[in-house]
């Protein structure tokens, strides 16, 4: 893969062979950002786990002291009183069945985070195919089907983000933005790795967190020490 110039210089910056504290990561990953807009910080990372063996998945959330500087577009699934709750609480787009066709047939998806009543999944699972893929599926373990779509909607606009394995066993989950001051970005890092540390399966044999990186988003990696992890 041929990188461009901007990319070419910032690698120039970081050490490959050298495992930077987060502090000095996220100081380096900031200077690594220099496309014309206001990158997202992302860490990746790389476990021992299974995913394919139920009992070493790896699903949950955290809300970032800091958020993710990003405006997060909530659509919520309820209905009765519960719709006018999450009217209330600033949820972007709030329906039930009526929804379904539209973003079956029509292809809306002007969202980036669903949240359904427990009393809605029924309806939201046709939608399986759709949101499936895209990782929008309303699941328990990350907080997305609740009753309490109230705080369900605070702490998503909070800056709350869901982390998982993808199929590589890596889990890659936004930190923040270039723009954040790199106290900011240490706070979240910290939030995050705090949050999937707790998440380790009982399960897993072996090493846990083989290797962490940040980067942003058009920018090279920058690889953290993960001995303290």
């Amino acid at each position: 893969m041929k990188h461009g110039k901007k990319y070419v210089e910032a690698a120039k910056a970081i050490d490959r062979t050298k495992l930077y504290e987060p502090e000095e990561a996220m100081g380096v990953v900031k200077k690594a950002a220099v496309a014309k807009f206001d990158e997202t910080i992302e860490v990746h990372i790389r476990t021992g786990c299974d995913g394919r063996h139920a009992e070493q998945q790896i699903r949950g959330a955290v809300v970032l002291p800091h958020g993710t500087g990003r405006t997060v577009r909530v659509l919520v699934f309820a209905k009765g009183a519960k719709l006018d709750e999450a009217q209330a609480a600033g949820a972007d787009h709030v329906g039930g069945e009526e929804l379904i066709p539209k973003i079956q047939n029509d292809g809306w998806l002007d969202f980036d985070v669903v949240v359904a009543t427990p009393d809605m999944m029924g309806v939201v699972g046709r939608l399986g195919k759709v949101l499936g893929p895209k990782g929008l599926m309303p699941n328990p373990k990350a907080g997305t089907v609740t009753m309490d779509v109230t705080k369900a909607i605070q702490d998503i606009k909070a800056g709350k983000v869901e982390y998982r394995l993808d199929k590589a066993n890596i889990i890659h989950v936004p930190v923040g933005k270039a723009s954040f001051t790199e106290e900011q970005l240490v706070d979240n890092f910290n939030a995050l790795l705090s949050a999937i540390q707790k998440a380790k399966p009982a399960a897993l044999k072996g090493q846990y967190l083989k290797s962490i990186s940040v980067a942003p988003t058009m920018g090279p990696g920058v690889k953290v020490n993960n001995t303290k992890y």
